[in-house]
């Protein structure tokens, strides 16, 4: 009986240090609470974006990859940060430049802090999990169904390369319960 109790320790253990991204909310680009609960059970890429760098045109390949799998358990959080000083504007003129410069469907959260003592709790945790400190604009974290960050990936890393696809296409779930 001992034994039982213990694994059975173990596994909500286990679990639930996956599961503990669905435990954090952001606001949206509109001010409202965006609960990453939401997104349990999907496929989610986290992207610290940027108006100015010379990254920006990435909005275009993260808005292709939200078309394609959108509708199959996968979406794509855009959270503007100038903690490196390339995007200084206000989250109103944010979406309205990725809405008229990217046609941008996909959430984007309010502009955040992804760095030290005042950084994002998302982004605490994030960087706590998987890689350390956020080097530069469009890092992206991939999370798979069950909270587990199965991948980072560099701002350099488009987001049609074959590695993150192929990622995404494997972890989609084969059943929506939310959808």
């Amino acid at each position: 009986m001992l034994m039982l109790v213990l694994f059975g320790f173990n596994s909500v253990s286990y679990a639930s240090l996956h599961d503990a991204i669905h435990n954090i909310s952001i606001n949206d680009i509109n001010g409202n609470v965006l609960p990453l609960a939401n997104y349990k059970n999907h496929v989610i890429l986290i992207v610290n974006v940027a108006s100015h760098c010379g990254f920006t045109s990435q909005y275009e390949g993260l808005q292709e990859l939200y078309n394609k799998y959108k509708n199959r358990g996968f979406t794509v959080i855009g959270v503007p940060s100038n903690d490196f000083f390339q995007e200084p504007h206000s989250d109103v003129k944010i979406g309205q430049f990725c809405k008229r410069n990217y046609n941008v469907t996909f959430p984007l959260t309010t502009k955040v802090s992804v760095n030290g003592k005042n950084a994002n709790p998302l982004y605490q945790y994030l960087t706590s999990k998987k890689g350390g400190r956020i080097k530069w604009n469009f890092t992206k974290f991939l999370i798979g169904p069950d909270g587990t960050i199965i991948g980072r990936y560099s701002p350099r890393t488009k987001p049609n390369d074959p590695k993150i696809i192929e990622k995404i296409e494997h972890h989609l779930p084969t059943v929506l319960s939310n959808d």
